[in-house]
């Protein structure tokens, strides 16, 4: 069976309607191999293919392959934002490369109407012994301008960067947020139709993102689409009319961007939840292992007293932690910390009871500690817990590293980053 595979750029010199289809991926499929020397082997197999006019494309695997891409389509029109969702390896930043004519795919086609500019890997091209400058207009050259546009627009890119002095330096000598902030500047620059942005919202500090979204706002209002890749939801929230959400290669749903990140999270969830059921049971420890207290199980509880395998936004629940005391104890000290299982490691709750200035005194024998929870505050997702239990602050007695628990909600939450209690009013005037 021939497939034809092929990358289609068009031209187009009117001017643009805001209802014109600017990118078209139809049926797009990518394989890779898992082997580097039958990789290699592959390579060489398929260029002399290629060149001969031999080479036949087809929906099988050789050997250790495997689709990093599988029957891909979607539409994209000038002026829209569409957001590539998924986990790590799914397939978003290859397609991105495809559609920016870096790689080939192996099935299927990509249409494209006007000019790309990739914001991928921001500054990676840049030529390290050149100045600034000089990659500046290397860069914006490759993007398809020609000296005089550059020289018009240079002023624009270099206020926006905001990088001083520095555009006079060698590349080499910046740091890795000042050679991106040049490889933002160049591409929005290029005023391009189509704009492919991955994971690069991150750029500089809060001022200088504050500046790139209102840059790429203006462009979408003159005309530009976008295709964002990125492991926010709330970018993704902020700057997408429509999502995409790939795994594995494979389309799973398309559509309206907030029902498409629910999805996401929804599956992230089914998925992950043999990781995460809520609840810990620890064996008893030998005596010479025991500290004075030993912990037996972690769980959470509703107002009954009942266990519940998973925390709802918004709703009351209480945290048990059931001990082996073997000791009384005057001055317990327990700690939490709460951090979001996908995200950048960082602690985002922490309380203790000292901390709250609620002294526990507890007895020896089987006993357990509640902290009771009003409401829970957290978005729907997967968190991870670290919980530790002390005498006067400093004596560790027993702790967990690692306790994996869930939180779902009732409510569409995709846009929030933690639950706020709340009842409307209006108020007499």
């Amino acid at each position: 069976m021939m497939i034809n595979v092929a990358i289609q750029e068009v031209l187009i010199e009117p001017p643009p309607s805001q209802g014109e289809v600017v990118l078209s991926v139809n049926q797009v499929s990518k394989r890779f191999c898992r082997d580097l020397k039958r990789s290699l082997i592959y390579g060489v197999q398929d260029i002399a293919s290629e060149l001969t006019g031999l080479r036949q494309e087809g929906d099988f695997l050789r050997p250790k392959e495997f689709w990093a891409l599988d029957l891909v389509s979607f539409q994209l029109r000038r002026g829209e934002a569409v957001g590539l969702i998924g986990k790590n390896g799914s397939g978003k930043s290859t397609l991105l490369r495809i559609i920016a004519g870096l790689i080939k795919p192996d099935m299927g086609t990509v249409e494209v109407r006007g000019q790309v500019a990739p914001l991928i890997a921001l500054g990676a091209g840049f030529n390290p012994i050149l100045t600034g400058r000089e990659n500046v207009f290397a860069n914006m050259s490759i993007l398809g301008l020609t000296r005089q546009e550059i020289v018009d627009r240079l002023d624009e890119v270099i206020d926006f960067a905001e990088i001083g002095d520095a555009l006079d330096s060698p590349v080499q000598t910046y740091s890795s947020g000042m050679a991106a902030r040049l490889g933002f500047a160049c591409a929005i620059h290029t005023k391009p139709d189509i704009l492919l942005i991955d994971e690069v919202l991150a750029v500089g500090d809060v001022k200088f993102r504050c500046k790139c979204y209102r840059k790429l706002n203006e462009l979408q209002k003159n005309g530009t689409a976008f295709v964002l890749v990125s492991h926010s939801a709330n970018s993704i929230l902020a700057v997408c009319d429509s999502g995409v959400y790939i795994n594995q290669g494979k389309v799973i749903c398309t559509g309206a961007v907030s029902e498409v990140v629910t999805r996401y999270e929804t599956d992230l969830f089914q998925t992950e939840a043999v990781e995460a059921p809520g609840k810990v049971v620890l064996p008893e420890k030998l005596p010479h292992e025991s500290f004075g207290l030993d912990i037996r199980a972690l769980s959470f509880k509703d107002t009954q007293g009942e266990f519940l395998p998973t925390l709802i936004s918004g709703e009351p629940a209480s945290l048990s932690i059931e001990c082996d005391v073997h000791e009384a104890i005057d001055d317990l000290c327990v700690e939490v910390l709460i951090r979001d299982q996908f995200g950048e490691g960082e602690w985002m709750l922490r309380f203790t009871n000292v901390g709250d200035q609620q002294p526990i005194k507890i007895a020896s024998g089987r006993r357990e500690v509640r902290v009771n929870l009003p409401y829970c505050g957290m978005k729907p997702g997967l968190y991870v817990m670290k919980l530790s239990i002390r005498r006067d602050r400093m004596h560790y007695l027993d702790a967990i590293e690692s306790f994996k628990f869930s939180v779902t909600t009732q409510a569409n939450m995709s846009s929030c980053a933690f639950y706020q209690p709340r009842q409307w009013q209006l108020a007499n005037s």
